[in-house]
């Protein structure tokens, strides 16, 4: 967690001087090009964006720096009208910009937030499955709150880091505030019915300027990283020192891989079913982890199925769970969208505290196929890493929602969609086995959720070995379809057993897809991996080295600053 870690009052006067000096330098750095596309701008008359044109009749109020960042936004007008109405707007550096643009988003979603808190809103009345949804959509949004607060303290901070250099971090933050509200609409249009025809349009209005307004911010910082690096004003944070803190983490996780260690010996908690350890349920055991501990919290899972709905919640940062091996330490539970629960509510073991780690367990959603969605392991925390894992299910198994996450020598199973989500995710040297779903039905491995050119997010599976579980005979498997409208995967240097069909890809609707996503395909082999039948869509393309280094551990996780510390082990590129 360096990245953002804190600094001791000692060193407070110190920090901030050289903050301050760096912040000049880059301000002013970044201004200059501000100024320079703001007078292109000007000259070349109205600029436009995504087909969505700047108003002509403000610009003579505009400031030269809010008329250059919102130009970049998708939603130019609400960007020109929220920033310009700020008092003192026109005299804010672009970085601060950046923050006030945060901090209204934050105000329009928290207004947003009490609309759905209000019991009667919505027009749900008494179905339980509008309430279900309505009650996901308050959580969603209190995440999307958090994370929001979190965005505005780190890019006003006064730690020795600059702007440019937490662009990674800020963009994963901003890309997940979006995914959560997206949820939140699709839970609603899921619940949408007669006797409640009304609840997804309720949603999208109530959403839109908070939407609109992360977006905006998201495509702010986007550009002003992109500035950033290309003057050279980002430190290169992977060669820098670590701390005493970073080396204890890093300690503790190599003592983790090693097959001889006690683990009763370094486990601050030990579950276990019989009754050896001080805890015999995991949810028990969760409730004593400290909240927000910048240390490891190591629970020792003892070998057992575990039939129990689990979750690391969002203040129970760095747990680390280890248990006796895939199938013989197991959590089961059977929660499923049939029966009422909204798919973002399904998951057997839900993880939304940052720094989780698992290692030699298995997840289980035995509800089966009939069911649909009905997900074995959602994951929405930001730098969570699973080590030889099992995740095992039907439609909707691994549910990779949101943040970065990174998943080594683990095993997925499962029929419809069954690596989902919209996070930032390396699965590296992963089992992945379609199995036979229901009769009629296509086996899908993906379905990756981007809604946003500017979010960071996608699925990369790198080195993964997919063959089929069973006999799949008379099953059309395809390597994903495209659920978003810039929905982002790749398949890196990885096997492909010949039952994965000619085609690859699957329409979402219809026979194509939107010429906005981005599939790519690299260096694979196997029976499935030719490519001389794929579909002929434009967003699929097959893919050069440089192009597969942007979905490597390396960048599309920036495994090196945090992986380290977890001690699993990792390839940084291709």
């Amino acid at each position: 967690m360096s990245s953002y870690g804190k600094v001791d009052e000692n060193n407070q006067a110190r920090l901030e001087a050289r903050r301050r000096t760096r912040k000049r330098i880059t301000i002013i750095a970044v201004s200059s090009v501000v100024l320079a596309c703001t007078v292109i701008g000007i000259i070349a008359g109205t600029t436009t964006h995504g087909g969505k044109k700047s108003p002509e009749n403000n610009a003579g109020s505009i400031s030269a720096s809010v008329k250059a960042l919102c130009n970049v936004t998708l939603y130019q007008e609400r960007c020109f009208q929220s920033l310009s109405s700020a008092a003192n707007s026109s005299s804010l550096s672009p970085e601060e910009l950046f923050t006030l643009a945060v901090k209204i988003t934050v105000k329009e979603l928290s207004e947003a937030l009490k609309r759905f808190s209000d019991e009667k809103s919505g027009g749900k009345g008494g179905n339980s499955t509008a309430m279900a949804a309505m009650g996901a959509c308050r959580e969603l949004l209190e995440l999307a709150v958090e994370y929001l607060n979190e965005t505005a303290a780190s890019s006003s901070s006064h730690n020795d880091l600059t702007l440019p250099e937490l662009v990674d971090d800020l963009r994963t933050w901003l890309s997940s505030v979006e995914t959560y509200q997206e949820t939140c609409i699709d839970a609603l249009e899921k619940a949408t019915n007669e006797e409640n025809p009304n609840l997804k349009m309720y949603g999208e209005t109530h959403l839109k300027n908070s939407t609109e307004s992360a977006s905006n911010a998201l495509a702010i910082i986007t550009w002003l990283g992109k500035i950033a690096k290309s003057m050279n004003l980002r430190r290169r944070l992977l060669t820098t020192k670590v701390d005493s803190e970073d080396e204890e983490m890093a300690f503790l996780g190599r003592r983790l891989l090693q097959s001889t260690t006690d683990l009763r010996k370094i486990a601050n908690i030990v579950v276990a079913k019989d009754g050896s350890g001080k805890y015999k349920t995991l949810s028990r055991a969760l409730e004593d982890v400290p909240e927000k501990s910048t240390k490891r919290t190591i629970i020792y899972v003892k070998k057992g199925t575990y039939v129990e709905n689990v979750r690391v919640e969002k203040n129970k940062w760095n747990v680390v769970m280890v248990g006796d091996g895939q199938g013989r330490t197991v959590v089961s539970f059977g929660l499923n969208f049939v029966d009422g629960t909204p798919t973002f509510k399904t998951a057997t073991f839900a993880v939304f505290g940052k720094g989780f780690m698992a290692r030699d367990m298995s997840f289980r959603n035995t509800a089966g196929p009939s069911k649909h969605q009905a997900v074995a392991l959602m994951v929405s925390a930001d730098l969570a890493a699973f080590y030889r894992c099992t995740m095992d299910a039907y439609q909707d198994t691994l549910y990779v929602h949101a943040q970065r996450q990174f998943y080594r020598e683990c095993t997925v199973l499962g029929t419809v969609d069954f690596i989902f989500g919209n996070s930032a995710v390396v699965l590296q040297n992963c089992f992945i086995l379609p199995r036979r779903p229901m009769d009629g039905q296509e086996n899908t491995i993906t379905a990756q959720g981007r809604t946003d050119p500017n979010q960071n997010t996608g699925i990369s599976i790198h080195n993964c070995k997919i063959s089929p579980f069973g006999n799949l005979s008379g099953v059309q498997t395809f390597l994903g379809r495209p659920w978003k409208d810039f929905s982002t995967t790749v398949y890196l240097e990885s096997f492909m057993n010949e039952f994965v069909n000619p085609k690859g890809w699957l329409p979402w609707t219809g026979d194509s897809a939107p010429s906005t996503i981005f599939y790519g395909e690299y260096k694979n082999f196997g029976g499935g991996a030719s490519t001389r039948k794929r579909v002929n869509w434009k967003g699929l393309r097959f893919i050069g080295t440089k192009e597969a280094n942007r979905f490597s551990v390396r960048t599309f996780v920036q495994g090196p600053k945090w992986l380290p510390a977890s001690g699993v082990p990792f390839k940084s590129a291709v």
